[in-house]
């Protein structure tokens, strides 16, 4: 049930926004429905009572022939009128309190003409025309003779109030009088302007989102490159004042840990320089000494220590060098890699390709396939090299045929100074910063490496980068 939720701040809000939208919109419709139809009770209401009066003021002085003549010029079919001696509507007992009420005004109204008894009933509509008193639509009828035509029509068609007034002669007066028909709220016309409003203020609430969390995805974005590379330019101090603020702190921030790294690697790098005199000077005093054991173990200890700075010093320049990145045709500079290492060679299906065009720095990224590749031949014998294209993705496989790695240390293996093989030997041992200085290259460009063990054997190496646009 969660995956089907939104992730996202914004989306949330959109889908409460929408909601909103929606039970207000459906509310409002239904307040104005019911008091559209309490008003249009009112006034058929008001209209049965003016013709009512109409009617007997026209009719009261008059015979019972003369009546009966006045309600036949004067019928039709949507109001129908009658004179006759027996009423229209037979029960004394109003339908409901509201024409109770209306009976009661009738006959204190109409006393004056003569008028003794009022009742009142609500009938349900009996014809069904599709036009007009059986008119069919003309096209060439003008709009305000069209609209005239369908109120006609639903007014022949609605439901109808039915009165009987009885004189003081005994006759009684019966006519109907249509309610007014209710029409939709919703019509295929009015179904358009209501479309364009929820539209428009569902584009303004994207707008309004999109400004709202621009500081969010700034940062999030900002995050993640100094994360994958803390040289990376500063970003734009513009926009509102949050984002201006948000920038120039990530910005302050990405300041103050470059120089920190900085320090710690120009002091590392220094360290090595500086220990490079002592040594030197120590590998002469040894050369004045007779052979012995004891000489040989010395030797073999400062070449250990000579390893030991060189490594740091390359550690640390590769993390201070200032490098532009560059357009690198990848299967060329993995091919002149390969060539270097007599037990490195390309898979069978691995086909030369010019159009792997990646953006990196061009030194270091030939660090970081070097230093795959002399991981795999040093420890896993030989090193299986494919290259392939995956959507906008570079993909280097290297397979090596060693024991490969605990599934538990795959990531501990990309640490500083991490090292599986714990000899003291560093032509065997290594130290252990190979691993570590390839990610932080590949991060650098946008890419990512990662280790696993090959079901066939070996470890399996793989860099993944960016394809150029």
């Amino acid at each position: 049930m969660r995956r089907f939720l939104p992730q996202t701040l914004p989306v949330w809000v959109l889908l409460i926004v929408i909601a909103g939208l929606m039970i207000s919109q459906v509310a409002t419709l239904y307040i104005v429905a019911r008091d559209r139809a309490a008003a249009n009770d009112v006034v058929d209401l008001y209209r049965l009572n003016d013709r009512a009066y109409s009617l007997v003021q026209l009719m009261h002085d008059a015979t019972p022939e003369e009546r009966k003549a006045t309600a036949s010029g004067l019928f039709n079919a949507t109001y129908a009128l009658t004179v006759s001696d027996t009423p229209a509507v037979t029960s004394s007992i109003a339908g409901d309190d509201q024409l109770a009420e209306l009976e009661d005004i009738l006959v204190g109204r109409l006393s004056k003409f003569g008028v003794t008894d009022a009742r009142v009933r609500r009938d349900p509509a009996t014809q069904e025309a599709d036009a007009p008193n059986g008119q069919v639509m003309n096209k060439d009828v003008g709009q305000v003779e069209r609209d005239l035509l369908v109120l006609a029509a639903d007014f022949a068609q609605s439901d109808k109030l039915t009165a009987s007034l009885r004189f003081s002669d005994g006759q009684w007066l019966n006519f109907t009088e249509p309610i007014t028909p209710a029409g939709p709220i919703l019509s295929w016309d009015s179904l358009p302007l209501y479309s364009l409003i929820a539209g428009l203020i569902v584009v303004m609430s994207i707008w309004s989102l999109r400004r709202l969390t621009a500081p969010y995805r700034m940062m999030e974005t900002a995050v993640k490159r100094i994360g994958n590379d803390l040289k990376s330019p500063p970003i734009a101090e513009s926009g509102s004042r949050e984002i201006r603020a948000a920038a120039k702190a990530i910005n302050a921030m990405q300041m103050r840990l470059r120089d920190y790294v900085e320090d710690r690697e120009h002091l590392a790098a220094a360290l090595a320089h500086d220990l490079r005199t002592p040594l030197t000077r120590m590998r002469l005093r040894l050369e004045l000494l007779r052979k012995s054991a004891a000489r040989e173990a010395l030797a073999h200890d400062l070449a250990d220590i000579e390893s030991i700075a060189s490594s740091v010093i390359d550690f640390a320049k590769f993390e201070v060098t200032e490098e532009k990145a560059e357009r690198i045709d990848f299967w060329s500079l993995v091919e002149s890699v390969a060539d270097a290492f007599e037990d490195a060679s390309f898979d069978e299906d691995a086909k030369p390709s010019r159009g792997l065009v990646c953006i990196a720095r061009p030194v270091a990224l030939r660090r970081c396939i070097t230093n795959l590749v002399q991981n795999a031949v040093t420890y896993g014998k030989k090193a299986h090299i494919g290259v392939r294209r995956s959507g906008g993705t570079i993909t280097l496989t290297i397979r090596d045929e060693g024991p490969g790695i605990p599934q538990a240390k795959l990531d501990q293996v990309f640490g500083s100074f991490v090292r599986l093989e714990q000899s003291r030997n560093r032509e065997t041992g290594g130290l252990g910063l190979g691993l570590t200085i390839a990610r932080n290259i590949a991060r650098g460009a946008g890419g990512e490496i990662s280790l696993s063990n090959n079901p066939g054997g070996g470890l399996l190496t793989e860099l993944r980068l960016p394809l150029a646009a």
